[in-house]
């Protein structure tokens, strides 16, 4: 019987979500055994970080990371490297090097079934994960010996105060503890000083935010008009700046609209629903009335800001997204998708492949059989319960996630081989 041992085992950690879990997991790889070691880039980094021996600053100009990277690697003989996200450019060139080294590279991500999991894989996530390669009748296979109730998603986002409080809490200390660290530059076009006014506006606006939503969802769900749903996502997200056909939102906003007013019957509607972390860095209320009146469509699309999916997806006709996580809910209730990005979900058993006015006329539905198979197996591998943000969250993944990240084989290669871990079960009560 073989043993999770941290023993021989020396973990780098790079850039992570905002607040303390990379502290906590590194804690519990220490206790099994390994080395835990984290490269600072800012002070928003060192900040969450309090083994203050094992932090090491990077204060050069950005050009030196890769040769900086390799010679810690070598120094601290890492087996191991740690990181969210594997698009921002610090972390791809040093995926790159890693595997050219033969290390582990171990990458979070927010859950492709969220509100209430998050994505944990080795080598990339998103457009770079295995999943991508991985057809429904491979999954189906590595399913056979598996005959478990699979758990319902919940329709709440289970920490988003905490998440836009350590948000702006991180951007304070980058903007006035970040003395050591001049070369920092950050990995998205705005300011740190901008990044900070707008998680900070954000969070005091939230209530008035959330009048604002009621408001437009009620006139939607009382108008009595069939409706689409367009899942919006953040601009700067890696994975629509990384692995999507458009350079901004507003390119997105084009196409949809153009298509609706091409191809929908005239009494349906169009609705965006923006990301519940949609900071206001663009007016996309503005641009999307812009672009509606153009087609001659403007009493017929609709903005949303945020909040629950649910609301929305119980009553629409269908969705369209770049490549947005929240489609997993649309799959989910077996609803017609149309993306144009690339993502983990982007099967052709369930994604449709008409042209967008067709999609609009007459929807073509999923195999929700198929979708239902493809579920059951992400939550046998890389879904795991939990969140980074909130103290409850952070507790379940930490269960589950720390000998997972101990063991010799990836999530998909352990349930193909039998080994992989007992799931823990979704509670909803805190």
């Amino acid at each position: 019987m073989n043993t999770i041992t941290g023993s021989q085992r020396s973990f780098l950690f790079l850039q992570g979500p905002h607040g303390p879990f990379f502290h906590r997991l590194g804690k519990l790889l220490r206790a099994a055994g390994a080395q835990t070691w984290r490269v600072g880039f800012n002070a928003g980094d060192r900040a969450f970080w309090f083994q203050g021996k094992s932090f090491i600053p990077f204060t050069k100009d950005q050009d030196a990371w890769p040769e900086t990277f390799e010679e810690i690697v070598k120094s601290k003989q890492i087996t191991d490297i740690v990181l969210y996200g594997d698009t921002r450019p610090i972390h791809a060139q040093a995926v790159e090097i890693a595997k050219a080294q033969g290390l582990r590279v171990h990458v979070f991500e927010e859950g492709y079934l969220r509100p209430y999991w998050v994505t944990y894989e080795r080598g990339g996530t998103n457009g770079n994960s295995r999943l991508m390669d991985i057809d429904i009748p491979t999954m189906r296979k590595a399913l056979e010996e598996i005959d478990l109730d699979v758990p319902e998603a919940p329709a709440r986002w289970g920490d988003m105060r905490q998440h836009v409080f350590y948000g702006a809490l991180y951007h304070w200390f980058v903007m006035f503890r970040n003395r050591q660290f001049r070369n920092f530059r950050p990995h998205r076009d705005l300011t740190v000083t901008k990044e900070f006014q707008l998680y900070f506006q954000r969070l005091m606006l939230m209530p008035f935010i959330a009048l604002d939503r009621i408001i437009a969802t009620s006139r939607i769900k009382h108008g009595g008009f069939p409706f689409h749903l367009a899942l919006l996502q953040l601009e700067h997200d890696s994975s629509f700046q990384s692995h999507s056909p458009f350079d901004t939102m507003t390119d997105f906003f084009e196409l949809t609209i153009k298509g609706f007013a091409e191809g929908a019957p005239q009494h349906h509607h169009l609705v965006f629903k923006a990301h519940p972390l949609e900071d206001g860095r663009v007016n996309q209320r503005r641009e999307i009335r812009r672009i509606a009146a153009e087609h001659n469509v403007a009493g017929r699309v609709h903005y949303v800001r945020g909040g629950k999916l649910a609301k929305l997806l119980n009553d629409a006709r269908s969705a369209v997204t770049v490549n947005s996580t929240a489609a997993q809910q649309v799959l989910w209730r077996g609803l017609p998708l149309k993306v144009f990005g690339s993502a983990v979900y982007e099967k052709s058993e369930f994604v449709s492949t008409q042209s967008l006015p067709e999609f609009f006329a007459n929807p073509s539905r999923p195999d929700t059989k198929a979708y239902k198979d493809y579920r059951h197996y992400l939550l046998e591998t890389s879904q795991i319960t939990g969140g980074f943000y909130s103290s409850h969250g952070r507790r379940r993944l930490l269960r589950q996630v720390t000998d997972m990240m101990l063991a010799p084989e990836d999530p998909y290669d352990a349930l193909r081989s039998g080994n992989a871990a007992p799931r823990q079960q979704l509670r909803l009560v805190n």
